[in-house]
């Protein structure tokens, strides 16, 4: 059993689908309204300034990601600090990206629900959630190529309609004025959620083992999605500022105001496709790509052996994958959307930080790259804590148990 059971499948179009759907998944569908609430007219311009923050911390990122590819991605990032901090690394990065996806389901069945008028007891719901993770992952299980085929579909279907309804929103009505400039409390507090619109870009450094020319297509995939990112995201915030700024924050479907507001039925009908398809994408991608941080982890013998299992058919980390979906399922019938977008993002900007000090450890580095790791790693300091004590707590108890499974159940690897 050997990481090279997995064949180099993925292309630069293939690493830039896993990265875009790593990041566009329930924000766009979720923040608007409380953005809104939050911060006013002045709420499309925290998506530039989000994204100039992000871009300052994936450059250097995307450049430690280049110069240490291999199988599992995080997983292998932190060991310039020893082994349990490679572990660790590894770990935190599932953890993210495992709260995101239990996240994005909660988002899905909303919209869904809303949209098919049902008021589901919360068994019902509970049996929405499992059917939809259960799904996905067997999508996964059955082949890499096909599963990016289905992400390719998934994106036009997602993209078209929101940048569709975005530019006729925009063309009837007038731009919203800014309006007093909101508390910096409350843009602190915006910024991070903002910040969940970004995380994912990464999604695509997870199966760096299975990309060919790894050292130039993620990285150009990580930086093309922040790109697309803001600009997607600060049209549908103009869009929802401008048409339906009143929406309570606490609706659960928000844009499906703004596509009544403007077609009617039929705007709904186009929200709730590009909703579906959206976070179907976000999905599909997250299991296709954080599973091989699992599966790494196991073949170094630091997660138990039967989590490297690779599919005899369809050369996939069938194991990693199902295991994957059995705990987001667990997260998603225990928690809320906001909660597990902050635990993600927290989770996140630690694998950031910690991937960007490996680098700048590894070797002699010039002191414009000295200074750009050092910014990178300030800012994901910066934004960490506008997050809760009671976030912080989480996260450090999922770090502990961690560090408890490493323990006692690490061992030598397999050649």
């Amino acid at each position: 059993m050997s990481a090279p059971a997995l064949r180099p499948r993925i292309g630069l179009g293939g690493a830039l689908l896993l990265s875009f759907n790593g990041a566009v998944g329930a924000a766009v569908f979720a923040l608007p309204a409380t953005l809104a609430a939050s911060v006013g007219g002045w709420a499309p311009l925290l998506f530039p300034l989000t994204g100039l923050i992000v871009l300052l911390i994936a450059i250097p990122f995307a450049r430690a990601a280049a110069s240490m590819p291999g199988h599992g991605g995080p997983a292998i990032y932190g060991l310039p600090f020893g082994r349990m901090a490679g572990f660790q690394l590894g770990w935190l990065f599932f953890v993210a990206r495992t709260t995101a996806l239990a996240a994005n389901v909660h988002v899905l069945v909303d919209y869904l629900l809303r949209w098919l008028t049902l008021d589901l007891p919360p068994a019902g719901r509970g049996a929405v959630i499992l059917a939809v993770i259960a799904l996905l992952a067997f999508a996964n299980v059955a082949g890499t190529s096909r599963a990016l085929r289905l992400l390719g579909g998934l994106t036009l279907l997602k993209t078209l309609p929101l940048l569709g309804l975005a530019a006729l929103a925009l063309w009837l009505a007038p731009l919203a004025p800014f309006g007093p400039a909101p508390a910096l409390s409350a843009v602190e507090a915006s910024l991070l959620l903002c910040f969940y619109a970004f995380v994912g870009f990464e999604n695509a450094a997870a199966t760096a083992g299975e990309t060919r020319s790894a050292g130039r297509a993620v990285p150009a995939a990580m930086l093309l999605t922040i790109g697309a990112v803001m600009l997607l995201y600060l049209l549908v915030q103009l869009a929802f500022v401008a048409v339906a700024p009143d929406v309570a924050p606490t609706e659960k479907a928000p844009l499906l105001a703004l596509g009544t507001a403007l077609l009617g039925p039929v705007g709904a009908a186009l929200v709730l496709l590009a909703a579906v398809t959206s976070l179907l994408g976000n999905l599909l991608g997250n299991l296709a790509a954080t599973p091989r941080v699992t599966f790494a982890l196991a073949i170094r013998g630091d997660l138990p052996r039967w989590l490297a299992a690779v599919h005899p058919r369809f050369e996939t980390p069938s194991a990693s994958i199902l295991a994957m979906g059995a705990i987001a399922a667990l997260l998603a019938l225990s928690g809320g959307f906001i909660w597990l977008a902050v635990i993600s993002v927290l989770a996140r900007l630690v694998v950031y930080a910690v991937t960007i000090a490996a680098w700048l450890k590894t070797g002699e580095r010039s002191r414009g790259a000295l200074l750009q790791g050092l910014i990178a790693i300030l800012l994901c300091a910066l934004v960490a804590v506008q997050a809760t004590y009671a976030a912080w707590i989480t996260l450090s108890l999922l770090a502990l148990a961690g560090a408890i499974l490493f323990r006692f159940g690490v061992r030598q690897p397999e050649h």
